[in-house]
């Protein structure tokens, strides 16, 4: 439904007048806060002038943030003097000349440094009480007992680590609980106060609680649409019926954009029922700065009408404009929120409205620090004639208090929204409310600036906005390419974006693409050679590793001669497509990645069926094989013929050359990228190819060859050939006629390939040095230091060990934790595993699928009882009946693990984690580098002179710093690593290509008879 269905009633008239009633409720607002200024013995007044001061100069803001992130984590003066001096040294020319001195010279062994550190602490958590109500209900209803002396009303919103496992969504839950009892037991003994207790629409219950849905629910992921309902839901009603027994306010919070669909299918869900469908103490959230919210705003209007019971609704601007702006131009996705500042403020101005005139269903609650916004609210009111008591305005506490008085004291209900929670938990929600008091576009920090005049302040946002129908753009997002001009990186390429699941239409599209292709199993997968499918006497059998019972595909087993006559095959077709102006054979490469994009979902749906990996990881092999298609393509165009350095007589030019043929031998777990980034590669740069998929991933390997044929790519060009490796991948190396090999894989093949291609050049056999590219594994660790922010170092070295059960070459295997937050750590690491869901890949819940293949299994149970003997069993978790049904390993984790064991040297590719304790920063870089390997690393902390280490001393081919180590892109982070890792090439990057050609340069004599023409005429 369109989201200007519900017609406005607002004539133009009456908009004027709302406009001249905003104006002179603003200038009313003005002068009440003009007298309300903090004077200089008042704590704001300094506050207010310190925050000024910092905020001068973006390098110092940044900085101080960052250590005040940072300070809950520094266990003593040492450390926080250590922050202290790596966050502002290089600014120190920026600060006062005070705190310039006591940087220099302290030392926490000091006097001056243990002042200096006692007076960072205390600040910060002076802050800290500024913006957060409480650490308990005890200290929670001090806070509210105080603002309801004031004539106020309150909302408690619990702060607390991101919930990362089931155990803390458990003690999430039971929060809210405990605290909606321990009001409940204390409100019944307040004074009655009307401004605060009673609204339009009748009394007003004691008790508010505002609740995020995804702290109550560790995977609250639109993927799983309908499993997060049900679970999230049933969490919902519990605390509903709670609610309905204390006397509360229930309101549903929004975060982010992501999780915003799932968040109202939930709330209607349970809304629903015939149990709460009279239930009117309740709200939801509408983020006036997402580009959908007005329509979001209209359906929820029409679902409450058909409910027949009444809601409310607090309206916001919204609170994570750059992580939702950052986060999609990352991703490639459509940016969901507005680019400027006043289309946010002019469409809370409409939604506003909207609200106010349909107030009988939709209650609005307007929340805001802006006066102006404010202002139009309440004007909107009284011209719509809604009275004072029917709308409520919403503040946050420790924020705008001048306006929260003013705003009490012409007679309307003010709401303020209280954090509680202890420091550490909430730090990150004082960052957050430091970062809006101090943005260029606060409205707090502009009003408090003595150079902002009244007019400015009190302006219409949409003065030069265009017409309703183009600033509130229908669709759900705004295109990428209108923000690309404000990048300030704008990268030369930018990747395939990876599929959106939080859209239904995407979610549909998986689904139907595996119900699909279902009547497919059992076909025959044939070879391909010159052309022409070939079928094979001898047939392997390709099963679905979630369910072995299941065939997918009768793969045909090439022979030694099917192989020699494939290689013959791209041999002939070698002259002329080495040819080929490099422009044309970009043009294939584009053509493959646009058939790519046609049948994604179906590529997708083969790879979750043949290798068991789960939806996203499907989704963004394909993406990933898409970005090779048109990255190489791209990088082809600069191995045109160059110019070399000419001298007076002499010309020289630079060119590269084919080797010949290509044996392309691809891996599993990558079946379509790795596969087709080896293959685009060589034929780009003139080469013919021979693939040879693994025999685990022969069904993927069929398909691209479909898609090559179906692009029309010349006879002989590529050539497929399936089956053993030790028949055809054998004898792919050996092939006199073959000159490069390009491998993915295990460690022990690699070198068995590499030897192999040396003795057949060694020997005279092929007539020319064997070229082999080869990328071999690693036994990759992540560091967590001890400053580490926790919420995210968990969740990353989870999903890099256990993201698609430990299969990748990249997966974290190694976790390298500093003593300090050790035990803290493993704590929730261990739960956030034994959370995570193990069950077919086909299935958009499960986070942990079936591993290849009963080679797999075993070698992943062998390592365990290894673990077992060499370390402590942190977790083992038990797959059940599952076994029975395909390759399961549950997701294992063994602690104090000594560096030197088997199980923290030995690559294994399963989701097995070896954890070490270490005492110091210098011994966990010693530890991350004590393996063969040298792939990927990573490294949580907060210390820049930590991080500056890490990059500079981890041995290994991609280093990510607070991230996850695995999911590199193409062209944003090539890929590949050296030592017994491979040949230090990397895949994705823009020297990739150099692997599959020979360098050539061609030296002319220009000088004829004493005579030289200039280089022009040359």
């Amino acid at each position: 439904m369109s989201p200007l269905h519900h017609e406005t009633s607002i004539s133009p008239r009456k908009l004027e007048k709302i406009e001249s009633q905003t104006q002179a409720i603003g200038r009313q607002l003005f002068e009440r806060l003009h007298a309300q200024r903090p004077r200089v013995w008042q704590r704001r007044y300094w506050d207010e002038r310190i925050l000024a001061w910092a905020m001068r100069d973006e390098r110092v803001k940044v900085r101080m943030f960052r250590f005040v992130d940072v300070l809950p984590m520094l266990g003593d003066n040492e450390e926080i003097i250590e922050h202290l001096q790596e966050y502002l040294g290089e600014v120190s020319n920026l600060l006062p000349r005070t705190m310039r001195t006591g940087l220099a010279i302290a030392q926490p062994w000091t006097a001056p440094g243990r002042g200096l550190a006692a007076v960072a602490r205390s600040n910060v958590q002076s802050s800290a009480r500024r913006f957060i109500a409480g650490s308990n209900v005890k200290e929670v209803l001090k806070s509210v007992e105080r603002a309801r002396r004031a004539n106020k009303g309150y909302t408690l919103d619990l702060l607390g680590e991101a919930v990362i496992n089931d155990a803390e969504a458990e003690q999430h839950f039971q929060t809210y609980l405990d605290v909606m009892r321990g009001v409940a037991e204390t409100a019944s003994d307040w004074i009655e106060r009307p401004q605060v207790d009673q609204s339009l629409y009748g009394p007003l219950p004691r008790g508010n609680l505002s609740v995020k849905l995804s702290a109550m629910d560790s995977h609250f992921d639109p993927i799983d649409t309908s499993g997060t309902v049900q679970r999230t839901g049933e969490r919902l009603r519990q605390l509903l019926r709670a609610a309905k027994a204390c006397g509360a306010f229930i309101n549903i919070d929004m975060e982010s954009y992501e999780t915003k669909d799932l968040a109202h299918a939930v709330f209607r869900d349970v809304l629903g029922d015939d149990e709460f469908r009279d239930f009117t103490d309740i709200g939801i959230v509408i983020q006036a700065y997402l580009r959908d919210s007005q329509r979001d705003l209209h359906d929820l209007l029409d679902w409450v009408q058909q409910r027949g019971t009444p809601i409310w609704v607090r309206l916001v601007k919204g609170a994570y404009w750059d992580y939702e702006t950052i986060h999609a131009g990352a991703e490639g996705w459509p940016v969901p929120v507005f680019q400027e500042k006043w289309q946010s403020d002019a469409n809370y101005e409409r939604l506003a409205r909207f609200l106010i005139e349909h107030h009988k269903w939709l209650h609005p609650q307007l929340a805001s620090h802006n006066v102006r916004s404010l202002a139009h609210g309440i004007a909107a009111a009284q011209e719509l004639g809604l009275k004072p008591s029917g709308l409520e305005l919403q503040m946050l506490y420790g924020m705008g208090e001048p306006i929260q008085q003013a705003l009490v004291d012409m007679g309307y209900r003010v709401r303020v929204y209280m954090p509680y929670g202890e420091l550490i938990p909430g730090m990150a929600y004082l960052v957050r409310r430091l970062l809006e008091n101090t943005s260029n576009d606060s409205f707090l920090r502009i009003s408090a600036s003595d150079q902002a005049p009244i007019e400015t302040l009190l302006a219409k946002p949409n003065e030069l906005a265009p017409q309703d129908d183009e600033l509130l753009d229908p669709q759900r997002n705004v295109a990428l390419d209108q923000v690309k001009q404000h990048d300030t990186y704008a990268p030369k390429y930018f990747n395939e974006p990876l599929t959106d699941f939080a859209i239904a239409e995407n979610r549909e599209a998986m689904q139907r693409a595996l119900d699909e292709i279902r009547p497919q199993f059992g076909h025959e997968v044939e070879l391909v050679i010159n052309g022409q499918k070939i079928r094979s006497v001898d047939l392997m059998p390709s099963v679905n590793p979630c369910q072995k019972d299941e065939v997918l595909a009768q793969i045909a087993l090439a022979t030694e001669s099917q192989t020699n006559e494939a290689i013959e095959a791209a041999q002939a077709a070698f002259a002329s497509w080495s040819k080929l102006p490099i422009a044309e054979r970009a043009k294939y490469l584009r053509s493959l990645a646009a058939a790519m994009r046609r049948q994604r979902f179906e590529l997708s749906a083969w790879m979750i069926y043949e290798c068991g990996k789960q939806w996203r990881e499907a989704d963004a092999d394909v993406a990933e094989a898409i970005d090779f298609c048109e990255y190489y393509a791209d990088g082809a165009e600069e191995l045109e013929p160059a110019a070399g350095a000419d001298f007076p007589g002499e010309q020289n030019r630079w060119q590269y050359l084919p080797r010949g043929v290509t044996g392309v031998i691809s891996p599993w777990n990558f079946p379509l990228a790795i596969l087709t980034g080896m293959t685009t590669a060589a034929l780009v740069t003139g080469n013919t190819v021979v693939m040879k998929p693994a025999e685990q991933s022969s069904i993927v390997g069929a398909k691209l060859m479909e898609l090559f044929l179906e692009i029309g790519i010349p006879t002989g060009v590529v050539n497929l050939i399936t089956g053993r490796g030790e028949v055809a991948g054998a004898r792919l190396v050996a092939h006199p006629q073959v000159a490069t090999i390009a491998f993915t894989g295990s460690r022990q093949v690699g070198l068995l390939i590499n030897a192999n291609a040396a003795e057949a050049s060694a020997k005279g056999t092929a007539p020319m040095v064997k070229h082999v590219i080869t990328e071999m594994g690693g036994k990759n660790a992540i560091i967590i230091d001890d400053d580490a922010d926790l919420d995210e170092a968990v969740l990353g070295v989870t999903r890099s060990t256990f993201g698609y059960q430990g299969q990748k070459c990249s997966a974290c295997s190694r976790a390298i934790v500093l003593r300090g937050v050790h035990e803290q750590f493993m704590k929730r690491l261990v739960e956030a595993a034994r959370s995570l869901h193990v069950g077919p890949a086909a299935e958009p819940g499960n986070h942990v699928s079936a591993v290849i293949d009963e080679e797999a299994l075993e070698k992943c149970r062998k390592y365990i009882e290894i673990g077992r003997e060499e370390g402590q069993e942190a977790l083992a978790v038990d797959v059940g009946e599952l076994a029975e049904q395909g390759y399961y390993v549950g997701p294992h984790i063994f602690d104090r693990v000594p560096p030197e064991a088997r199980l923290a040297q030995e690559e294994i590719f399963g989701p097995v984690l070896a954890v070490i304790r270490v005492e110091g920063f210098d011994e966990a870089i010693r530890v991350a580098n004590s393996t063969d390997y040298a792939l990927t690393a990573g490294c949580f902390s907060r210390s820049p002179g930590n991080l500056d280490r890490a990059r500079r001393e981890l041995v290994a081919g991609n280093v990510y710093l607070n991230r996850t180590i695995t999911g590199a892109l193409v062209g944003r982070q090539p890929f590949g690593g050296y030592k017994m890792s491979g040949g230090g090439t990397k895949q994705g990057g823009h020297d990739y290509l150099l692997q599959f050609v020979l360098p050539r340069c061609v030296t002319e004599n220009t000088m004829r008879r004493g005579f030289a023409p200039s280089s022009v005429e040359a």
